[in-house]
């Protein structure tokens, strides 16, 4: 199998997003959302996103009519993949009635539940930020402190930390973290070991690696790949 991209699009229908294994993103504007087994993507009809999948990935997408399903929503939003709510979306992929079909989907639309940790990555898009964005995404694993990059595009570190906060709601630090985190849950989900998905990312220890894992996921590496 190959990595799969998609370009922007978008669909009549509102759209669930989940995985059976692995992870993939979605990407909406200046915004790239996760999507694993446990943490899915609802995203309302019209709206236009593109998406990527790594080799080995099993996603999953269901898909609901604007005339008889209300968005949750007016802008994407992550959800909880409960197992409950994969039941009910297995039943959905089946040949249903017209009467259960909609039954089904009332009962989905009870059951959906944002998710407590969205996995939600904004990418700064101003000509400042636009090298630092570029380095990080290439390589999450970078180590340019944050003064290396003030001298480098000739501000202050105040400067491009108020840019970042102002462009992705993070701070420099956190919006690094965050950016690793991403890249490791991808990694991770296609059974790398995590001392070297620490390594790949910037830490120095697999502890420290766990410890910005947690806060930035609310799980540890070990328990992410374990669900």
């Amino acid at each position: 199998m190959r990595n799969t991209h998609w370009d922007d699009h978008s669909h009549p229908t509102h759209e669930l997003l989940w995985n059976e294994r692995g992870a993939s993103t979605a990407t909406i504007g200046s915004r790239t959302w996760t999507v694993t087994p446990s943490v899915g993507l609802w995203i309302p009809a019209g709206v236009l996103h593109s998406g990527w999948m790594p080799a080995g990935t099993w996603y999953r997408a269901a898909q609901f009519s604007v005339v008889s399903v209300p968005s949750i929503s007016a802008d994407a939003v992550a959800v909880e993949i409960s197992p409950l709510l994969r039941q009910l979306l297995e039943r959905l992929a089946g040949e249903l009635e017209p009467d259960a079909r909609s039954r089904t989907e009332a009962v989905v639309l009870d059951v959906l539940t944002p998710a407590s940790r969205s996995l939600l990555l904004r990418m700064p898009r101003s000509e400042l930020l636009a090298p630092i964005a570029r380095a990080l995404r290439d390589d999450p694993g970078d180590t340019t402190p944050l003064s290396e990059w003030a001298t480098r595009l000739g501000v202050s570190t105040r400067t491009i930390t108020r840019d970042f906060r102002a462009e992705t709601g993070l701070g420099f630090g956190q919006w690094v973290a965050t950016v690793r985190a991403h890249h490791a849950i991808t990694e991770l989900a296609q059974g790398v070991p995590i001392d070297e998905v620490a390594a790949m990312v910037g830490y120095t220890s697999a502890s420290a690696f766990g410890t910005a894992f947690r806060r930035i996921t609310g799980e540890s590496p070990g328990r992410f790949r374990a669900s």
